[in-house]
């Protein structure tokens, strides 16, 4: 299959920035999607709903005219949420869940939440009236090793927590292990999970390939390659509970290579390009669609888009880097070649 038309996809977890770093990078999402929920992690962080429709009207304000894009908005939870928030935002047409991070798991997460308990009041309200839980699935302890953080999440919190809200819409977002991948099977309908693109394509050896690579330094990091290979089997097995999220995160240059490095992988470039390569790997290309374009919108219990993008296979060259707030972007694959390319898609 050298060709490839697919109802137009959506990006379940996508980072924009604001200002002139959101100007920068919002096209190339717009190009690719029809939707995508747009992480609340700004300083200072989106906690309300109307922070949330402020912030989206500056997203549309940084796309051409005649663009449908359409962003929908996550609040990030604190413990100090009130209840009355959940309600507003059930009630809010352009915001579509609450987002968990636990406090210093990455990028902005320091208002996030310490203490699940101190949120139950907020998560039992979001059962009743159906609102999605969008969860950074990790544990911050010091004395937890970086690569164990998200099944000890799993082991201490993730089960609990389904146990004491079983009808609460759970996504664990960007999923990173096989551990996470058998949770999120076991559990029923109403637990999902989101894959990124490099977490497909790429374990933690390649972080360290031939020296540091820090533009695929992401949080929560890459894994083992059986951890990979699972994650890809759920992609590409036909199930509802998994669809695509890139977790795109824009950081300039030289936040990225720096003594302390901005954790976070910029794919919105080639959102979609990427799947499709990781799906050809394994021969299943038939199956993008549905993780791409169906099972995300199935899941939020909104349409599906009626219009389409074309993918046909082309090697095609990846900027080192764009143009970004002053300074530059580098992209997944910068100075490499994607083996798709777009040929339709959506905002010009």
């Amino acid at each position: 299959m050298d060709q490839l038309t697919i109802a137009r996809p959506d990006d379940w977890h996508l980072h924009l920035r604001d200002g002139e770093a959101l100007r920068a990078v919002v096209l190339h999402t717009a190009q690719r999607f029809g939707r995508a929920v747009v992480m609340p992690n700004l300083k200072p962080p989106v906690t309300t709903v109307a922070a949330a429709l402020a912030y989206r009207s500056r997203i549309h304000a940084a796309l051409p005219p005649d663009c449908t894009f359409n962003p929908l908005m996550a609040l990030y939870l604190t413990d100090n949420t009130p209840v009355e928030e959940v309600d507003l935002a059930a009630d809010t047409a352009g915001v579509i869940g609450f987002k968990y991070y636990p406090a210093g798991a990455t990028t902005n997460s320091d208002a996030g939440v310490t203490d699940l308990a101190r949120v139950y009041p907020v998560l039992e309200r979001m059962e009743e009236r159906g609102v999605p839980f969008l969860v950074h699935g990790e544990v911050t302890d010091g004395d937890v090793d970086v690569f164990d953080r998200e099944r000890v999440f799993i082991e201490r919190t993730a089960a609990a927590l389904v146990r004491r809200f079983p009808r609460l819409r759970l996504i664990f977002e960007h999923a990173t292990t096989l551990d996470a991948v058998q949770f999120v099977r076991a559990q029923g309908a109403q637990v999902a999970a989101t894959l990124t693109p490099q977490h497909l394509l790429n374990n933690r050896t390649d972080m360290f390939r031939g020296g540091l690579r820090p533009h695929l330094y992401c949080l929560p990091v890459l894994k083992r390659e059986r951890d990979r290979e699972a994650l890809l089997d759920a992609a590409t097995s036909g199930s509802p509970k998994f669809f695509l999220g890139t977790d795109s995160a824009p950081h300039a240059k030289h936040l990225k290579e720096h003594s302390c490095g901005c954790a976070g992988v910029y794919s919105a470039h080639a959102g979609i390009e990427l799947y499709a390569e990781a799906f050809d790997s394994v021969g299943k290309l038939d199956r993008l669609e549905g993780f791409a374009s169906h099972f995300g919108a199935d899941y939020y219990g909104l349409p599906r888009n009626t219009s389409s993008i074309t993918l046909r296979r082309n090697a095609v060259a990846v900027p080192a880097s764009f143009p970004f707030a002053g300074g530059e972007l580098v992209p997944y694959r910068a100075g490499e070649s994607l083996a798709w390319e777009l040929v339709t898609g959506g905002c010009a």
